[in-house]
């Protein structure tokens, strides 16, 4: 890191931590930062003839924060001059350049041309599962929609040609598809897959799965999954209908259904987490790019990054390491 401006070292010597300040802090802590640059190294350019590249390291910071704070390409470079905490978890200093935007889009499509984004977060799972966090016993799957934009004010004058429109309910929806595939034991997410919003959620179930599984959980639009993947010795636990159970007469074979339904609901639900740390805690409420591959890169990236923060308190536990608010 070069150094401090006076601003910075101004900054870094106030006493009260803000949100955001921890929040950096707590993942600085968590992140397999080695096993993740020695992943992107090999495609990452190296000094030569004319301006040299900014550090490897430096780079996969602001890829990061670009992830974390849901900011476009020049809001990333606007954000890294206007806020010290960004411009200090990226080890940057106003008394030195700070990447611009297209340096940050490069970046960024290099991950995406180098499909290096589902590599992040298998070297993510594996540092956690040798921290005995992902136990892959059992599997959930779900899947959500996110909005892209419909308006068709553009150069091309049409929507995206790879979104498409479905129906939920009497709502219409245009924009593509998360599936995702999630640990039963921690809540961590194993395996992304997406497609336009229109694919079934039960045509990728086999692609959810990683194979060593017991069990799966899912809800009712997965009926009819179980006959779909053929493995033996899988034990399926899909939601029944809700007309179905209400179609039941009043009685104790009612009652005892409803008791079993309320039980895989509760297993179920954590599955919905990632989806709300993604959407909620990230900012990822609508698709920002043109296309599905480059929305698909940011979508495996981001789950990466909430199965770190969903863990993250028993990892720093695992170090001896004092949560940041307390470490003062």
């Amino acid at each position: 890191m070069s150094q401090m401006s006076f601003g910075d070292s101004e900054y870094s010597s106030k006493r009260k931590k803000t949100r955001r300040e921890v929040f950096l802090a707590e993942m600085e802590q968590v992140i397999p930062w080695r096993s993740l640059l020695d992943l992107i190294a090999p495609f990452y350019p190296v000094a030569g003839r004319g301006r040299p590249p900014y550090r490897l390291e430096t780079m996969l910071r602001v890829h990061l924060l670009q992830n974390w704070y849901a900011l476009s390409d020049p809001g990333m470079e606007e954000a890294l001059y206007e806020t010290t905490p960004l411009r200090t978890f990226a080890k940057l200093s106003l008394t030195a350049p700070i990447p611009d935007e297209t340096t940050i889009l490069n970046f960024r499509r290099l991950l995406e041309v180098n499909e290096l984004a589902p590599q992040i977060l298998s070297r993510v799972n594996t540092h956690l599962t040798r921290k005995g966090l992902l136990l892959k016993r059992g599997s959930m799957v779900d899947a959500r929609i996110i909005a892209a934009p419909s308006s068709t004010k553009n150069a091309e004058g049409t929507r995206d040609p790879e979104m498409h429109q479905t129906k939920k309910g009497n709502q219409w929806y245009f924009g593509m598809k998360a599936h995702i595939g999630v640990d039963v034991d921690s809540g961590l997410v194993h395996t992304v897959v997406t497609t336009a919003a229109n694919e079934a959620d039960i045509e990728v179930v086999d692609e959810l799965l990683h194979g060593k599984e017991e069990v799966v959980y899912a809800d009712a639009g997965y009926t009819g999954a179980d006959k779909r993947v053929q493995r033996k010795r899988l034990k399926w636990q899909i939601a029944a209908k809700r007309g179905t159970i209400k179609a039941m007469k009043e009685g104790r074979a009612k009652a005892a259904a409803e008791k079993r339904e309320t039980a895989k609901a509760r297993i179920r639900a954590r599955g919905e987490h990632p989806f709300r740390v993604v959407k909620c805690q990230f900012g990822m409420v609508k698709a920002r790019f043109r296309g599905l591959a480059k929305n698909a890169s940011q979508m495996v990236t981001l789950f990466a990054l909430s199965n770190l923060w969903m863990a993250r308190k028993k990892l720093m536990a695992m170090t001896g390491s004092l949560r940041p608010q307390f470490a003062n």
